[in-house]
């Protein structure tokens, strides 16, 4: 029997998400019938487990916290013993929006990119964030563009979809610490494509940033760091 279109599974990496999880899933199952939700707990203390089943996601829960590289590594691994297709990464706080996933698929289905960045700052939505982080994300995306030898704009948006050839690669290769940023440069000198296109974000339905100053300072200097560490290998 031939398949009717591409396995896409979506992948949610949560920790301690209870308050929102059920609410994600479930608007992803209702805007995208026929995927796969898989809700990777991350070690969570709390409900988000058993909420994410609830909706209607299947769950893979992690002994311990492994962070969001670690999870999302579980989910790339899910993918490619799977035989997915392709994999979409969605935060689990509800700021992505599922009816924006189509943007998402349709340059992958066309072959134009390997990986499709969610941007926020290509052009102008209704997202608002801080002077120190518009600065940050200036300085990261100054230094992606110059390692990719590519302009990328919103280097940390964890709203993205790949093809099977980045399924692969992550499932073999990923960063456990502030993984966004090293991915792109690690699909650029693996000579996949990346191409960005324009999302617009909602605020957290629950909860709030662990994003202090001066962990923004301490996340700049490591990921920066370990971005001219791969550029020597």
């Amino acid at each position: 029997m031939n398949k009717v279109g591409p396995r896409i599974l979506i992948i949610i990496p949560a920790y301690n998400e209870e308050k929102s999880i059920g609410v994600v899933v479930k608007s992803i199952l209702c805007n995208c019938p026929g995927v796969t939700v898989l809700v990777v707990d991350d070690g969570s203390m709390d409900y988000t487990a058993l909420q994410a089943k609830a909706a209607g996601a299947k769950v893979i829960s992690l002994p311990q916290n492994l962070g969001i590289g670690g999870a999302m590594q579980t989910g790339y691994l899910y993918a490619f013993y799977n035989d997915f297709d392709i994999a979409i990464q969605i935060d689990a706080d509800g700021q992505h929006k599922s009816e924006e996933l189509s943007k998402l698929l349709e340059p992958l289905k066309n072959n134009e990119a390997d990986l499709v960045l969610g941007s926020r700052y290509i052009e102008k939505t209704t997202f608002k964030s801080t002077l120190g982080r518009r600065i940050g994300m200036v300085v990261l995306s100054t230094l992606v563009s110059v390692l990719a030898r590519q302009r990328v704009h919103d280097t940390t948006s964890g709203f993205r979809a790949v093809n099977a050839k980045v399924i692969k690669l992550f499932a073999q290769e990923y960063s456990t610490d502030y993984p966004e940023v090293d991915s792109l440069v690690l699909v650029r000198k693996n000579g996949l494509r990346i191409k960005e296109v324009p999302v617009e974000m909602e605020q957290r339905l629950a909860g709030k940033s662990s994003i202090t100053p001066m962990k923004s300072a301490y996340y700049m200097t490591k990921v920066s760091l370990a971005l001219f560490i791969r550029s020597m290998r």
